[in-house]
Order: C-alpha cells, then sequence, then structure tokens
C-alpha cells in the first residue's frame, strides 16, 4: 500500500483516518469513533452468524460480545482465530476461559488488527522508507450467576494502537446480563454495554470517544428443529430521530445441527447491507456463511462475509475444551 505526499510522515491523522474507513466501512456498523475495531466481529462462528452473538450460550468468544456468556461454560476452554480482510489488513484473537473455585468463570481474551506496510514518502511522492500500524486489545473478565437462570459479566480491557512511531492507548469496561428461559423452546436474552472507557494518551491533544455499544438480543431453539436462531440489536446508545430507526441495526443470524459433528451458519447484518450500496444495488452485502466441525475437543470453524461489491472476508477459528 502506498500513501503519497505525506512529508516526513507527520500526517499521522490523515492515515489513521483513511485506514479506519477501509475497515470500519467494511466491517462495522458503529458510528466513528477511534478504536472501531473493537466493534468487528471475531471469531467465525460468530462472523457467520452476522455478529449475533450478545445472548449465545457455552462459548468462549461471548467475550467480545457479552461478557455474562462466559458464566454458562461448563469447562475450560480455549480458543484462537485468523481473519483475511481486504487488501493486506489482517486480524486475529485468543481466548481463554477457567472457573475459579467459589468465584466464578474467569476469561481473558486478545484480539488485534495489522494494517499491513505502507510506503513513507516526501512531499515530492519519492519513497523514502516504509511504515506499518496495527491495533491492540486485552480483555480479563470475570463472570458468575447472580441468580438462578441470570447471570452477569464484568471485564477489563487495555487497548493499544501504533503508528509507526506514533502511540495510543485507552482503557475501557464491559459489562453484561444474560437471561434464560429453559422449556421446550428454551429462549436467551442479552445486554450488553461494551467498550465504556476513556482514552490514556491520544495520538493529538484531542482525546476521542470510544466505540460504546449498547445491544440487546435473544437466541431461541425452536422445539423439534435442530436451530438455533438469533436476533440482535446494535447501536442503542445512539440518538435516532424516531423510534423505528433505533431497531434499524440489527442483525439476524441461525445454526443448524447438521449430525452430530457438523453445523451450517447464516446470518444478515442490516446496517452492513444498507451502507455497502454501490449504484442501485448492494449485492449480497450483509449476508453470512459458515459451517463448523465438532468434535470431541476440538472446534473447527469457518466463516464467509460477503461485502458486495467491495469483496468478501474470510475467516476460521479453531476452539477445544481444555
Amino acid at each position: 500500500m502506498k500513501i503519497s505526499g505525506l512529508g516526513q510522515y507527520r500526517s499521522d491523522r490523515l492515515f489513521r483516518t483513511v485506514a479506519l474507513v477501509i475497515f470500519v466501512s467494511c466491517i462495522s456498523t458503529a458510528q466513528t469513533s477511534t478504536y472501531s475495531f473493537l466493534l468487528s466481529d471475531v471469531s467465525a462462528r460468530s462472523s457467520a452468524m452476522a455478529g449475533s452473538f450478545i445472548s449465545m450460550r457455552d462459548d468462549i468468544n461471548t467475550i467480545f460480545y457479552n461478557p455474562a456468556g462466559l458464566s454458562t461454560i461448563t469447562k475450560p476452554q480455549a480458543s484462537f482465530g485468523y481473519l483475511k480482510n481486504l487488501l493486506d489488513i489482517n486480524s486475529g484473537y485468543a481466548s481463554l476461559v477457567e472457573e475459579v473455585s467459589g468465584l466464578g468463570m474467569a476469561g481473558l481474551g486478545v484480539n488485534y488488527v495489522n494494517y499491513g506496510t505502507f510506503d513513507k514518502t516526501d512531499e515530492f511522492a519519492n519513497k523514502i522508507g516504509t511504515f506499518s500500524a496495527g491495533d491492540l486489545a486485552i480483555s480479563v473478565v470475570w463472570a458468575n450467576q447472580l441468580e438462578e437462570n441470570l447471570s452477569y459479566g464484568v471485564g477489563a480491557k487495555f487497548i493499544y494502537s501504533s503508528i509507526e512511531d506514533a502511540r495510543s492507548s485507552a482503557v475501557a469496561a464491559d459489562l453484561g446480563l444474560l437471561y434464560f428461559i429453559p422449556g421446550a423452546n428454551p429462549v436467551s436474552l442479552g445486554v450488553s454495554l461494551m467498550n465504556l472507557g476513556t482514552q490514556l494518551n491520544p495520538y493529538l491533544s484531542t482525546r476521542e470517544n470510544l466505540p460504546l455499544e449498547l445491544a440487546a438480543g435473544a437466541t431461541i431453539k425452536p422445539e423439534h428443529l435442530p436451530l438455533l436462531l438469533n436476533l440482535d440489536f446494535h447501536d442503542l446508545n445512539y440518538s435516532q430521530p424516531d423510534l423505528v430507526s433505533h431497531f434499524r441495526s440489527f442483525s439476524v443470524g441461525g445454526e443448524f445441527t447438521m449430525s452430530k459433528e457438523l453445523r451450517f451458519r447464516f446470518g444478515y447484518q442490516n446496517e452492513r447491507h444498507r451502507d455497502l450500496v454501490f449504484g442501485s444495488s448492494s449485492g449480497l452485502a450483509g449476508f453470512s456463511f459458515g459451517g463448523g466441525l465438532v468434535l470431541e475437543r476440538l472446534r473447527f470453524d469457518y466463516a464467509y462475509v460477503s461485502l458486495g461489491r467491495i469483496g468478501s472476508i474470510n475467516s476460521i477459528s479453531v476452539g477445544m475444551n481444555l
């Protein structure tokens, strides 16, 4: 990748804006803010279901969506994954959860983005070197039951970003609740408030807002069907001109259990579909598909996310019971 006319690379603000526009417009549904990578889908399972993961149970990667979900895990787990993005942007994650006797479940999550290598040029567009940029977030989460069928989760997060020799950092908290209704058609209801925090060290003199998100969702398993259905509403904390607009940013997802080992997943993200319109159509933008292979101790997941005419994103994840 090449950016011309930056002088001796003092326009870090310009590059940062360009990188975020490319990355956020393709992946995230959030309004513009710094560290917007925090709102991107993380695991392949959640990506295949269009990020509708707020009310999911027994999955270690709820640590990135609703920390209360960790309380439903019954055994130690680990997971890691890789996402191939557009251009030479790549990202990945790792997560770990284990029970702490008498205290609940403790989890650790790390996700990062590498924006690739850029040419550094002078004012005459002569190449004078290269530089790179990246983002990193480290989360520590604790989750437990508040009462029967009602769980809560609390997380602390350190965020770090770099552009060549420029640095930025922040701290944030994640909060979540999860309520389970058992029965012939079991239902999970979840709500989470993610990235509540502030910058410690901004790139420039002005501190920027973190991508705060209030989201709510529901998961239902219809009776006699090997299917999980999810519906999530995102960005509920943003002001809107009317009540209906508050629910425009939604995602739906489903997971079919084809057999003991095989899963098929699908999803749709409305905001992405509406934003990625080129000409008179957005094509399959906003739609996602994927599958999973569940073995005794290992889990392999794959996701394909369409960005319409822009391209597509592929991600893989591996999970294991420890």
